[in-house]
């Protein structure tokens, strides 16, 4: 029996990681919201990080969630003492877990590669700076699980080691046609799923994305989610303002919002991958053609178990063994040349 440590992040990355301890149940598995060290812990404390999953809605989601669901809790892996550790992001790697067997979960889409992804890479910046654009660029974990065929050759041409990438799926998107059936009770609507471009410092022309999405209803009923770090208060009076009359949800299932509406609108969402498998109308500011390429894998809702077999391979090869992998001074580990998870 080994010990486990879950690095946690969003309400959707916390899910995940659950999801994949559930095919772990012969281990020890202790779970952690996402944590920093030095000056980014700081700035965390102080409240100025709270549009990340270091604080604020984030943060109090996650707790709320590992405490309702009765999980072990070992916050920022005090503990100590463990044998795998499974994280969300490595966007931070925290010093309490370098040089552990780790593995790598793909948490959804990433951020485009704006110039300041490509400073990041040139000038060798803190990768969080370029947000997931820098998904997996650490090169710090021993595996990264991602969501499919498409991603895994995104991520090889950014500089991730193929060696390294394991195509599982990723839990929460593998099994999408499931929203179908669900209990929200508006249809035929045309949905926004706002992006928190302002709160993590990003340009958004808010009055003229939300003119858009009203020439687009042409008339229809216009419902908004908005995202869990956006600012509800300044969001809705924008809202009020351009599209009178529109229904606003700061919570709920967006993906169940998804697929009782006849179009869909976003910025840069994960969830546009929802609306994309079920066939919506989709306007977005992203690239549809290279979103159906990068498709998470629909395999039914396996991946969280996909990734657990990972888990246990990673946990029967020795550490030594794996910095040598690391290192470039052995080839691949036998186990990671197996096609099935």
């Amino acid at each position: 029996m080994s010990n486990i440590l879950f690095i946690c992040g969003s309400l959707n990355q916390t899910t995940m990681m659950h999801k994949i301890s559930r095919h772990l149940k012969e281990h020890n598995c202790f779970f952690t919201p996402y944590y920093a060290n030095g000056i980014e812990d700081m700035a965390a404390r102080a409240g100025w990080l709270d549009f990340t999953v270091l604080g604020g809605r984030h943060l109090r989601e996650t707790r709320d969630y590992l405490a309702d669901s009765h999980l072990n809790v070992d916050l920022r892996g005090a503990r100590g003492g463990y044998n795998l550790v499974v994280t969300c992001s490595d966007l931070i790697v925290q010093r309490n877990i370098r040089g552990k067997r780790m593995a790598l979960v793909q948490e959804g889409i990433t951020e485009p590669e704006t110039w300041l992804y490509h400073a990041v890479k040139a000038l060798k910046l803190p990768r969080y700076l370029a947000n997931t654009a820098t998904t997996g660029l650490s090169d710090a974990y021993d595996i990264f699980c991602v969501a499919s065929e498409g991603y895994a050759r995104h991520f090889i041409r950014k500089g991730v080691r193929p060696e390294k990438i394991a195509v599982t799926g990723i839990p929460n998107f593998d099994n999408l046609s499931e929203n179908l059936q669900n209990d929200f009770p508006y249809r035929g609507y045309v949905l926004v799923a706002t992006s928190p471009l302002r709160e993590s410092f990003r340009h958004d022309d808010r009055a003229a994305f939300l003119r858009k999405c009203v020439d687009i209803a042409a008339g229809r009923p216009l419902i908004f989610k908005l995202h869990p770090t956006e600012n509800p208060r300044r969001a809705r009076a924008e809202i009020a303002r351009h599209a009178p009359g529109a229904l606003v949800f700061e919570h709920g299932n967006v993906n169940h919002m998804i697929a009782h509406a006849e179009v869909v609108i976003t910025q840069q969402s994960t969830c546009t991958f929802v609306a994309v498998a079920l066939g919506k109308e989709v306007y977005t500011n992203l690239d549809v053609a290279q979103l159906k390429e990068l498709m998470p894998l629909q395999n039914g809702g396996a991946s969280a178990e996909r990734i657990a077999n990972v888990c246990r391979r990673l946990l029967l090869t020795p550490v030594p063994v794996l910095h040598k992998v690391r290192r470039g001074l052995l080839a691949r580990p036998r186990w990671e040349q197996e096609d099935a998870f």
